[in-house]
């Protein structure tokens, strides 16, 4: 696992750049660093050892020199890839990154199709002045690039951007509006003006300073009728599989543990010596009990911690950094401590990511089914009632539910977070821009998954947005944050084949979310964890902003000039009161306007970066 950087063009003191560049990455691989320069381009590299120890070191060159390599990731069929070059190239190393070297000399681009792990990479051909760079499946690694000056920046992390002296650094306020919604940067368009997220499952060419991208991975679910015995074996055999894959190292191999059975069956099965879990001093926040017991069950170590309110929110800032565009989920900053525990014993770390997604874990995707009575009424009658529950003066139990039945899903459904609507965004807003509604964003997804039915289409925007913008987002940079490989073998095509044909009813129904996999989980682990519902990360934001020290905190920025600059202040004060007294839970919406005024601070208010 490591970090890379780059750019075309021929400028001055591109080797003094270029260090600059790695230097801002340096937490991704503080084992050892590598560039090369020629004429027309710049790559710089930072390593973090985890396969072939002694000369893995990156660039890595064909044999003659003529193809370069930086590459961020691991490949985790290298090996039986390495077989089919091994009489047409003579490897120099062990490492699965010359594998990706020899592999695109053989087959280009076609080349991804042969690969089975998390990766994020730039290949330069100097035969032809070409860069080929490639974003895995389902967007595990991170890969950003910019036109700037004339020339292509690129890098696994925007700041690696910020020594150029060619890139300009400007707040993308279109980017603003839409996180307020989405809770995270929903855009290919990041946070900073120009700088463009690769997306998951495709490829970037770069060839007399033109940008070409194109989509080499396109995954769908296509729901098969089976039987449930047939679909708990399928899925309980492809995970095996894939957790032994993901186990390939040349270092030792940890895992994380929360009280949920994601986490718990890949710790239970993949037959290490170390389990890490971290949690708060409330009994609704704290997982460690459940993860303690769970390791003592299946003999396992567990190294925990309980993290302070002062260590949390201390924290804040740093975590804001490492992010490199705002991010709103709490659970973050948690990630970033269990992450920081585990990089004090291992250098990888095995966790449950993607298995909500692939499999239909999250508790919303029951709501289908919830409202499938009421949906048989007619749907202007619906609208109706709903708008009648709408006009009365004061909040009832089951309003929601009338006004929730009179939408479509297309209409209602964004992902697992859904923070301002349009007409808030609009008040909060000094400038708002108003160009773009959500249904603006999920309406590609939508149209691809319109013959599937509710509970699917909701899975399927969940694949392609909230998984890449902020689960993934935060599993990367947090990790990398403390120069530990996190790997997730959930979010593996093997296993996505299998997770896409199982049949709707066996994903969700009335009585679990995630059923076949739970199933599959039950050889494993006690019935309390494997049917235990989905929680999350529990953070106790709710709490904490009521109390005087915090409210202050958040108050300080509310009405700080940054705040000015964006937001009419009085409004946001107006949320953060009405929490504090009570009258509504204004708390992830608070904390989605803080953690931009935070990240704000540190890219344009400070010396940090």
């Amino acid at each position: 696992m490591c970090g890379f950087c780059g750019f075309t063009g021929n400028i001055n003191d591109k080797q003094k750049i270029i260090n600059k560049m790695m230097d801002k990455i340096i937490h991704r691989g503080p084992d050892s660093s590598g560039s090369y320069l020629d004429k027309d381009i710049a790559l710089g590299f930072r390593r973090l050892s985890i396969i072939d120890l002694s000369e893995g070191d990156q660039p890595i060159y064909n044999e003659d020199g003529t193809v370069a390599i930086v590459f961020n990731g691991e490949i985790y069929n290298y090996r039986e890839i390495r077989k089919t070059l091994e009489g047409k190239h003579k490897f120099k190393t062990n490492s699965d990154t010359e594998v990706l070297v020899h592999l695109y000399e053989e087959k280009g681009e076609e080349m991804l199709n042969d690969l089975r792990g998390m990766f994020a990479f730039v290949i330069y051909d100097k035969k032809d002045n070409s860069l080929f760079g490639a974003r895995d499946f389902f967007g595990i690694k991170p890969f950003y690039y910019g036109e700037f000056g004339g020339n292509l920046l690129f890098g696994s992390e925007i700041k690696s951007f910020l020594p150029h002296p060619d890139f300009k650094k400007e707040v993308n306020t279109l980017a603003l509006e839409n996180y307020l919604t989405f809770q995270y940067s929903v855009l290919d368009e990041t946070f900073f003006k120009g700088v463009y997220k690769l997306k998951p499952g495709h490829y970037l060419k770069y060839k007399n300073k033109k940008v070409e991208i194109t989509r080499y991975y396109d995954p769908m679910f296509s729901p098969k009728p089976s039987p449930l015995q047939d679909a708990i074996k399928s899925v309980e055999d492809v995970m095996q599989n894939s957790i032994e894959a993901h186990k390939v190292s040349d270092v030792e191999v940890g895992s994380f543990l929360s009280s949920g059975v994601d986490s718990s069956y890949v710790a239970a099965t993949f037959n290490g010596d170390k389990t890490f879990t971290v949690g708060f001093d409330y009994d609704k926040y704290n997982e460690i009990s459940y993860a303690t017991a769970l390791s003592e069950k299946v003999g396992i170590d567990n190294y925990n911690k309980t993290i302070t309110t002062e260590e949390y929110w201390a924290a804040i800032p740093k975590v804001q950094y490492h992010m490199d565009e705002p991010l709103a989920d709490p659970s973050a900053i948690a990630l970033y401590f269990v992450a920081n525990l585990a990089s004090q014993y291992v250098k990888v770390a095995l966790s449950g990511e993607g298995a909500d997604e692939f499999f239909g874990g999250y508790n919303i995707y029951k709501e289908p089914l919830d409202l499938a009575v009421i949906k048989l009424l007619p749907k202007p009658l619906r609208k109706l009632m709903a708008k009648a529950v709408s006009l009365v003066p004061f909040s009832f139990k089951g309003q929601s539910f009338f006004i929730r039945a009179s939408q479509s899903v297309e209409e209602k459904f964004i992902g697992n977070a859904k923070m301002f609507s349009k007409e808030e965004r609009e008040e909060i807003l000094k400038k708002p821009l108003g160009k773009f509604d959500f249904r603006e964003i999920t309406k590609p997804y939508y149209d691809k998954a319109k013959n599937l039915d509710d509970v699917t289409k909701m899975q399927f925007i969940d694949l392609n947005l909230w998984l890449v913008g902020d689960i993934l987002l935060k599993a990367d940079k947090m990790s990398m944050a403390n120069s530990l490989e996190v790997r997730v073998p959930f979010l593996d095509k093997e296993v996505f084949k299998v997770a896409s044909k199982i049949q709707t009813d066996y994903r969700v129904n009335r009585q679990a979310t995630k059923y076949v996999f739970r199933m599959a989980a039950k050889e494993y682990l006690p019935d309390e964890v494997s049917s235990k519902k989905k929680l999350g990360f529990p953070v106790p934001i709710r709490i904490w902003l009521k109390e005087d020290k915090y409210y202050n905190k958040v108050k300080e920025a509310f009405t700080s000039p940054a705040a000015k600059e964006y937001f009419n202040t009085d409004k946001l004060v107006s949320y953060l009161d009405n929490h504090k007294k009570g009258k509504a839970d204004n708390s992830r919406k608070i904390w989605t306007v803080y953690m931009f005024l935070v990240w704000h601070k540190e890219f344009f208010e400070t010396d940090a970066a």
